[in-house]
């Protein structure tokens, strides 16, 4: 172990731009655990009536927006996940010009929160909030506070989070920009998620540089592909490295 993070140390050292993918490893070491999780998945279908995909999806926020709420509130903003080290060393890697961006699905801004600048949220974000008819923005804590469903303070429109739900495409421009990150990084470091991730998966392969390396929890039957896998959780691993 102590080989590979100094080897990883020195990965990052040399490298002149190096780009982080953050998956959902790094809210479950904040204590959140995403609906993929089985058990949370159940409990969520049996308290509501309706699988986490239903509730958490455009169709169920246009149709049912007090039930949405309801679930959008109790699990989602109620359960935000804690900051852990991983924030941390991430942004004394800004700070000391060896982070180029992260690029990140989870929708807490946990990155942007600890002090990274150049962040990619491609799943949106619970902090940014607006009304469908005027547009006008609200803070999250407007939504937390709300009775039922969110309304505009100017028009009384419902008021939508900025978060992509299941069943709509994310955004394109956003998107292809954190292609091209990826495409002029030299290390592509990966955290908490998977080669076969179906979010990550197109960012990966787009990668050209000298270095792909893996940090997750539970091994996979495609790290060989990788130049260099560390199987821990990210805390662990980057609290480790010197910056």
């Amino acid at each position: 172990m102590e080989r590979k993070i100094q080897l990883l140390q020195r990965m990052l050292d040399e490298s002149r731009y190096t780009v982080v993918l953050c998956g959902l490893e790094m809210t479950e070491e904040g204590g959140y655990y995403s609906f993929k999780n089985q058990s949370r998945a159940y409990e969520i279908e049996e308290q509501y009536g309706a699988s986490p995909e239903e509730l958490y999806s455009s169709r169920y926020f246009n149709t049912r927006p007090e039930k949405f709420y309801e679930f959008y509130k109790q699990e989602i903003l109620e359960a935000m996940p804690a900051m852990t080290a991983s924030g941390k060393v991430l942004a004394a890697m800004d700070r000391a010009g060896k982070l180029g961006c992260v690029i990140s699905e989870n929708i807490f801004d946990l990155s942007l929160r600890s002090g990274c600048r150049n962040v990619f949220g491609i799943r949106g974000s619970v902090f940014r909030n607006y009304c469908l008819w005027c547009k006008q923005e609200y803070p999250m804590e407007y939504i937390k506070g709300a009775k039922g469903i969110p309304r505009c303070e100017k028009c009384g429109g419902m008021i939508r989070p900025r978060v992509f739900l299941y069943g709509e495409q994310v955004d394109s421009q956003l998107v292809t920009r954190a292609m091209m990150e990826v495409e002029q990084a030299e290390v592509l470091l990966v955290l908490g998620t998977y080669l076969n991730s179906e979010v990550f998966y197109p960012y990966i392969r787009s990668f050209q540089g000298k270095y792909l390396v893996m940090v997750h929890e539970f091994e996979q039957y495609d790290d060989y592909k990788a130049d260099l896998v560390i199987v821990d959780e990210p805390k662990n691993v980057l609290a480790k490295l010197q910056f």
